[in-house]
C-alpha cells in the first residue's frame, strides 16, 4: 500500500467522479482506477460501488475514509515539523550562563527567542561558570554559553554582547566605603571573599590579575559558589571582594559598591557556540541574539 494509493482514494471518495478526481491529483483516469482496484484487492473489500452513471462509497469505504484521513494528515503534519525543525524553529538548544552576570542578557534573549520561536525548547544551566561554559561549548555537552573573553578554544566561535568593569564589594562600615573610588593597593591587607579557585570563574581569575599587577595576592578567607552568597557574606563583615558592574544590582543591608580607583579594568562578555554544530535551532538562536544583544563598540580589554 503506497501513499499515492491512499490520496488517490480520498480524492475519489470526496469527489465521488474518477474524471474529477484525477484531474485535482494531475493524471490521467485509468491509472487512478487501476491505482483504487488494486487498493480495493490488497484490502480484500469493495471501497466503491460504480455505475455508469454513479459512484458511491461502500460501508467499507466509509468507514476507511477518516482513519486514511488521519494517517495523511499526520504525515503532512510530520512533514511540516521536519520542515520547520530544518529552519530552526522546532528543537532543543541547551544554554550555560552563570546566574548574576547574565541577569540582564539571559531574559534579553530568551524572551526574544520565545518570541520569535515559541516552538524551540531552551535548556538552561545555571551556575556555569564562564570557563566552564566554555570548556562545555567545546566538548559538545552545550550548544551555546556565556562566556569572557578570551576565548581560545579551537572551533569555538564567539561574538561579544556586552563590556564589564571589575569593581569593589565591601562592608558599608568598612573604612574605605566611604571613598567615591576605592584604591586596589589598599586591599593589599584585607580579607577577600571569592569563588572557589578551582571553580573556573573569570571573575575570579580577574581578581588576582589585578591584584597582582598592584603587587600582591588576594587573601581568600571564605569562598562562595555565586555572587548573591559572596555579597551576604561580603555584607556580613567577613571580608571584601572584586566583582564585575553586571552584578552591581545585587543590592544587601549593608553591603556598598564601589568602583576602583584608576584606569577601569575592564572585562567582555560573548556568547560562544561550536563552529560545527549542525543544529538549526541553535543557528536560529544565534540569529536572534544578534538583534537581542547586538555587540556594542568594543574597547580593548585592561588587566590594571
Amino acid at each position: 500500500m503506497e501513499l499515492r494509493h491512499l490520496r488517490g482514494f480520498v480524492a475519489v471518495a470526496e469527489e465521488l467522479h474518477f474524471g474529477r478526481a484525477a484531474r485535482r491529483l494531475r493524471m490521467a483516469q485509468p491509472p487512478l482506477s487501476r491505482q483504487i482496484r488494486g487498493l480495493e484487492k490488497e484490502l480484500g473489500v469493495q471501497l466503491f460501488e460504480r455505475s455508469t452513471r454513479s459512484v458511491r462509497l461502500t460501508g467499507a469505504g466509509e468507514s476507511f475514509l477518516e482513519p486514511v484521513r488521519r494517517v495523511l494528515a499526520g504525515l503532512d503534519t510530520a512533514v511540516g515539523v521536519a520542515r520547520a525543525a530544518g529552519r530552526g524553529e522546532y528543537g532543543r538548544v541547551t544554554i550555560g550562563f552563570a546566574g548574576a552576570s547574565s541577569h540582564e542578557t539571559l531574559p534579553k534573549l530568551t524572551r526574544a527567542v520565545r518570541a520569535a520561536h515559541p516552538g524551540l525548547e531552551l535548556v538552561m544551566t545555571g551556575q556555569t561558570y564562564a570557563n566552564v561554559a566554555l570548556a562545555r561549548v567545546a566538548d559538545g555537552s552545550l550548544d551555546l554559553g556565556f562566556v569572557r573573553l578570551p576565548v581560545s578554544r579551537p572551533g569555538v566561535a564567539h561574538r561579544v554582547i556586552g563590556e564589564e568593569e571589575l569593581i569593589c564589594a565591601l562592608p558599608c562600615d568598612h573604612p574605605l566605603a566611604g571613598l567615591p573610588a576605592v584604591p586596589l593597593g589598599a586591599l593589599a591587607d584585607e580579607p577577600f571573599v571569592s569563588f572557589p579557585a578551582d571553580a573556573g570563574s573569570t571573575v575570579r581569575d580577574a581578581m588576582e590579575q589585578a591584584c597582582a599587577a598592584h603587587g600582591f595576592a588576594p587573601h581568600v578567607v571564605q569562598e562562595a559558589p555565586d555572587s548573591y552568597t559572596i555579597m551576604a557574606l561580603v555584607a556580613a563583615g567577613v571580608g571584601v571582594t572584586l566583582t564585575v558592574s553586571s552584578c552591581g544590582h545585587i543590592q544587601q543591608n549593608g553591603l556598598v559598591h564601589r568602583p576602583l580607583a584608576g584606569p577601569p579594568v575592564r572585562r567582555h562578555t560573548a556568547l560562544a557556540w561550536r563552529e560545527d554544530n549542525p543544529s538549526a535551532a541553535l543557528r536560529a538562536v544565534l540569529a536572534v541574539a544578534a538583534q537581542a544583544l547586538p555587540t556594542p563598540p568594543v574597547r580593548p580589554a585592561t588587566t590594571d
